[in-house]
């Protein structure tokens, strides 16, 4: 019988007014994979921070048993000593020092007042090495792409000896690729280090590929535990211990009433890197988007679809921007925000947490800041009705949060979806690019965005999908643009849209070969 590494027992956990943990139990056996599944707001990134001592000891009930001993952490350096290490969603490095650096950071090598640079570079080849990554020790983060610093994460977790390892989200900003080759890693770590990995993912594909056992926690408390070889380890399985129920159809129906209007069109659009002049990221882009249309733009990481999105929501991104925009049939100028939001564009950026919404301000202020105009006379905000209107999407988008009054930063991603996707329909647009929509949440939270966009196609907004999940561009929209290497390579009418042609444009069209649309 494999021996328990870990045991939480009864835990709980509540902030103020909120019970975020009610009795939960883990057990975990040693040098397996761990899947810890639920809902946005279930308490699975509240255990691991339990478990990680960044909720210190006291602040939380129950008992924490690592390698049959009790634990009482009272920071992250107490849990790292033991050997528990955990890599959070938002990736905790610094862009501009180089891979050994950071790697080391806070765990330098040498005395207390000289670095010992030969060791600590020899020491990072060593697991960068284990990790599968060839670049080398002086290159800047910033250099290498998402994937590539996931490595640099978990190498950086092996190098403080870590015995269990707990990831959130490892996968949530990368491609297909990297992210099999992410949990191979895993998997490879497991066999020859017999390393033990706790994994937090909405991503169940990858949690039945990878995991050994999966938890399933709900609403703050334990719901069961599913074997690998004896449980139904499906993803129908797997949503039905999330939500309680089963989920027939991941995606909500709709009647397609796609008019004939094009609500907004791009023509021979041309965006150049704002650092590197000479890089051309968007090249010749050429599209459309019609009312009440849900329209998706596919393709992998880094082909140019954010930074489309961006340049022409009032040249937001990018360099020597070229080309034509029209906006039911007149040409625009768009080169503000500002502009963009009173030509009834809005974007719903994919860094909700850093670029979209403020996190130490509450919901009422998030909601109102891309039309406050709307909520004040003379200049000054009038507080009551933004109240009001904070409580009014709090209520048409189902929000779970226990007042407006309450900051962002405290709400799951799910919800500060939400929060970020009432900012702008305050804004009251026709035309709404969402980028990433629901990516980091869960299929519950996922299903009720879904209703929201097909309620905006259906009042005659246009929606601009940007999305690297295929059955999620496949599922909801009406026509889908491919973009490979900053060009569109591929047209497909939704109902003629496979995996399998979506990824044949891609494959087709790198390298420089031109795909006619079909």
């Amino acid at each position: 019988m494999a021996k328990i590494l870990l045991e939480m027992k009864n835990i709980t956990k509540t902030f103020p007014g909120v019970k975020a943990l009610d009795n939960v139990n883990l057990q975990v056996e040693e040098g397996e994979i761990h899947a810890l599944v639920g809902e946005n707001g279930a308490g699975k990134s509240t255990l691991m921070s339990v478990l990680s001592g960044i909720y210190p000891y006291g602040t939380y009930e129950g008992d924490i048993m690592y390698n049959s001993e009790v634990c009482k952490f009272n920071d992250i350096k107490d849990s790292e000593a033991k050997g528990i290490v955990i890599i959070h969603q938002e990736l905790a490095l610094i862009p501009y020092m180089t891979i050994a650096e950071n790697m080391f950071l806070g765990n330098e090598r040498g005395t207390k007042f000289k670095i010992n640079w030969n060791e600590t570079s020899e020491l990072a080849r060593k697991y960068l090495d284990t990790v599968g990554l060839k670049d080398g020790t002086q290159t800047l983060i910033k250099d290498i792409g998402v994937g590539k610093q996931q490595l640099v994460e978990i190498a950086k977790a092996l190098s403080k000896n870590a015995k269990l390892l707990i990831l959130d989200e490892p996968t949530s900003s990368l491609n297909e690729t990297d992210s099999k080759a992410l949990l191979d890693l895993l998997i490879k770590l497991k066999k020859e280090q017999n390393l033990t990995s706790i994994i937090i993912s909405h991503k169940l594909n990858e949690i039945s590929y990878v995991a050994d056992k999966i938890t399933v926690i709900r609403d703050g408390s334990t719901i069961e535990t599913l074997t690998k070889g004896v449980d139904d380890f499906s993803e129908p399985r797997i949503i039905k211990g999330m939500v309680g129920r089963e989920l027939s159809d991941r995606f909500p129906k709709r009647e397609h009433h796609v008019g004939d209007e094009v609500m907004m069109e791009v023509k021979n659009w041309n965006v150049y890197h704002p650092l590197y002049n000479e890089r051309k990221i968007v090249n010749n882009v050429s599209i459309n988007v019609k009312k009440g249309e849900v329209l998706g733009i596919s393709g992998l990481m880094g082909a140019g679809r954010t930074e489309l999105a961006m340049s022409i929501f009032g040249k937001s991104y990018g360099e020597n921007i070229s080309g034509q925009l029209f906006i039911n049939g007149q040409e625009v100028h768009l080169n503000t925000v500002s502009e963009a939001i009173k030509h009834k564009l809005a974007y719903v950026t994919e860094d909700r947490k850093g670029n979209g919404l403020i996190l130490s301000n509450p919901i009422k202020i998030n909601t109102t800041l891309a039309n406050l105009d709307a909520v004040s006379k003379n200049k000054i905000i009038d507080k009551d009705k933004e109240y009001a209107v904070a409580v009014d999407y709090k209520n048409k988008l189902k929000t779970k949060a226990t007042t407006v009054e309450q900051n962002v930063g405290n709400l799951s991603g799910g919800n500060q979806q939400k929060v970020l996707l009432a900012k702008w329909m305050f804004a009251d647009p026709d035309i709404l690019i969402l980028d990433e929509p629901s990516r980091g949440i869960d299929v519950g939270a996922k299903y009720e965005i879904y209703c929201i966009i097909n309620q905006l196609v259906a009042d005659g907004k246009s929606v601009i999908m940007i999305s690297s999940e295929l059955p999620e561009v496949l599922g909801m929209c009406d026509r889908v643009y491919v973009m490979n290497e900053g060009r569109i390579v591929g047209e497909l009418d939704g109902k003629d849209a496979t995996q399998e042609k979506i990824m044949t444009y891609i494959l087709q069209s790198s390298g420089n070969k031109e795909v006619k649309n079909g």
